[in-house]
């Protein structure tokens, strides 16, 4: 049956039930949990919100990180009628006071008692809170004070359920598409939190619509590592379950090279920023090897290349090219791929732009990635490649049932059933981003080539434009500065200045094996960093980038920082994206050092 609701996913569950629908980690093993178990868990928790407290239409906190009671309070929330407000784990307690006191939850569900410490913290600290969160429930068991432990919500909802069976039906039946489904808090990069409210039908209709072009069923295995609080996330995890697709959690980003080995999954989705990791490692063990290595490394990597362009207008190589492919597939390409499992098929991307440079080396070795594009206000997929469309450089052709359009300053628009009712109590915030003829205005520029591929070029609200009042994408830039191995991440600088310059975060892993190589190693961070022959090394980057460009985009200045940007110190987003205002305040004296003895 074609869902209607998230309640459809969950209950369309029972056609294929498996004995390991989940997958999570617990004293050095994989425990699995059945799709009966974790539907009977889902009816638990479902018929122990009334006992809570919940009304329908209330709202539910969720302090998380991926694990299968994530999903469990999820659906047993979208049954019951309750609105999921995800919280992300790394946010801190006057966060956590604001997207509660905002979305007005009146239960919060925490993994750990030191996330449900922030949840007291809050209340604490606000009497909106403390008035209005009347249960903490601990997901991993807690006798902290002023908190219940999750089995004891079990138990209490088993017992609900055996009692009167049919009102977990009732309530799961007076589900409608229109009804809403979550708050989700966008981060930005910019301005307060704002709740974008999203419906039954957001997601519902992304998940039928991405399923319909990316083939995969219940045979496969997805390995989960990105934050379900996050929109992206949580839509795949939608469609694994509308598939039945096992779903392995991760222990952890720091332990994923070691669940990728053990769970060895067929896909997972990820942000820029884990591919970007994963290709220094590769470039980091190359650097150590000899250099007839590298040579065959790097020729394997052309010709790679060249097959993927030919693959992409639906040629096939020439014998010679061929069989120079086949070659390195034996000799380079499966090596490197060993890392993602034997059984691997695809990643999908998003969050933010993968840098085509990027793309092709993966797609080189034979790491199909599938970019998307959207954003938490569109439920979130606009556009996506996949197996029958895809082209490097873009982010695949508009999904079906989505409509979408260039604006005349380039802003892409659109409209359709995946767009948000709006942001939670904030009309107006509301009707700047969506107009009167219910076109999302995204806030980023792109372009539609001929042949439908939707490319993005940057944001529209972080143009830098210079003193002299020329308009400047910092994304190609920093594109570009990324494919530096030295390089971790790039901040480009120019607005309201006369000349761009650039923050450098290092690779500080390839930083110190350098400086040690060197003879360096001996050096704190904060002195290697202004070492010249350090300075030297980015200056090449900068030179690489500045050869052939106007004066306008020349790089003129730089400074490489000490120490990496942090979501602890609000300088990312939760998704790894630039605070650029915050970037701004932190360094203020660094930046200012750049353009010391100019104009401004």
């Amino acid at each position: 049956m074609t869902p209607r609701t998230l309640v459809d996913i969950f209950r369309n569950l029972a056609d294929t039930p498996k004995p390991d629908l989940l997958l999570h980690k617990q004293g050095g093993k994989w425990i699995p949990v059945s799709t009966t178990e974790f539907m009977d868990r889902v009816k638990s928790v479902s018929c122990a919100l009334e006992g809570l407290g919940v009304k329908q239409g209330g709202r539910v906190a969720l302090l998380s990180d991926n694990r299968p009671e994530w999903s469990i309070v999820d659906f047993a929330c979208q049954c019951y009628g309750a609105v999921l407000v995800p919280v992300f784990p790394t946010m801190v307690a006057d966060q956590v006071a604001y997207l509660i006191k905002d979305s007005g939850a009146t239960v919060a569900f925490a993994s750990t008692s030191d996330q449900a410490a922030k949840v007291l913290a809050a209340k604490e600290a606000s009497p909106e809170v403390k008035q209005a969160i009347k249960h903490v429930i601990v997901l991993d068991g807690s006798s902290l004070p002023g908190t219940t432990p999750f089995a004891g919500i079990l138990e209490a909802g088993r017992a609900a359920h055996a009692a009167d069976p049919s009102a977990f039906e009732r309530r799961a039946d007076a589900r409608q598409p229109s009804d809403l489904a979550t708050l989700i808090y966008t981060s930005g990069t910019t301005g307060e939190p704002k709740g974008a409210m999203l419906m039954q039908s957001n997601f519902v209709s992304n998940v039928v619509a991405a399923c319909s072009i990316v083939p995969f069923d219940s045979s496969a295995v997805a390995l989960s590592f990105l934050p379900l609080s996050h929109v992206f996330e949580r839509t795949i995890e939608y469609a694994y379950y509308h598939r039945s697709v096992t779903i392995a959690y991760a222990e952890s980003i720091d332990k994923l090279r070691d669940n990728l080995s053990e769970v060895n999954p067929h896909l997972f989705g990820a942000v820029p920023r884990v591919y970007e990791k994963v290709y220094g490692r590769v470039q980091e063990k190359l650097s150590k090897s000899s250099p007839g290595k590298q040579k065959l490394f790097a020729r394997a990597i052309e010709a790679g290349k060249k097959v993927t362009a030919l693959r992409a207008k639906r040629q096939t190589p020439g014998f010679g090219l061929a069989l120079e492919h086949f070659l390195y597939e034996r000799l380079v390409y499966r090596k490197v791929r060993e890392a993602l499992g034997s059984r691997f098929r695809f990643a999908i991307s998003g969050g933010a732009p993968l840098a085509k440079e990027l793309a092709e080396f993966f797609w080189a070795i034979g790491v199909e990635i599938y970019e998307g594009y959207g954003l938490t206000e569109t439920s979130p997929v606009i556009a996506l490649a996949c197996p029958s469309a895809w082209r490097l450089g873009t982010v695949g052709k508009i999904v079906p049932g989505v409509e979408c359009r260039i604006a005349p300053d380039g802003e892409i628009l659109t409209r359709g059933p995946h767009v948000m009712k709006g942001y939670f109590n904030k009309p107006k915030e509301t009707a700047e981003a969506i107009d009167a003829d219910g076109w999302f205005h995204t806030g980023d520029i792109g372009r539609i080539d001929e042949d439908g591929f939707l490319m993005i070029t940057d944001r529209k609200k972080e143009i830098l434009v210079n003193s002299n009042g020329k308009n400047i994408a910092p994304a190609p830039i920093e594109g570009h500065l990324k494919g530096h191995p030295f390089v971790s991440l790039p901040i480009v600088i120019g607005d309201r200045r006369k000349f761009l310059s650039c923050l450098f975060v290092p690779n500080f892993e390839k930083l110190a094996a350098w400086a040690k190589e060197n003879g360096l190693g001996s050096l704190s961070m904060d002195d290697l960093v202004k070492e010249a022959r350090v300075v030297a090394v980015f200056q090449s980057a900068v030179d690489d980038w500045n050869t052939g460009k106007p004066h306008e985009m020349l790089i003129n200045r730089f400074a490489i920082l000490p120490r990496d940007l942090t979501i602890e110190s609000g300088e990312l987003t939760p998704t790894l994206k630039v605070k650029r205002r915050i970037v701004d305040e932190h360094f203020r004296k660094v930046i200012d050092g750049m353009y010391e003895g100019t104009a401004a």
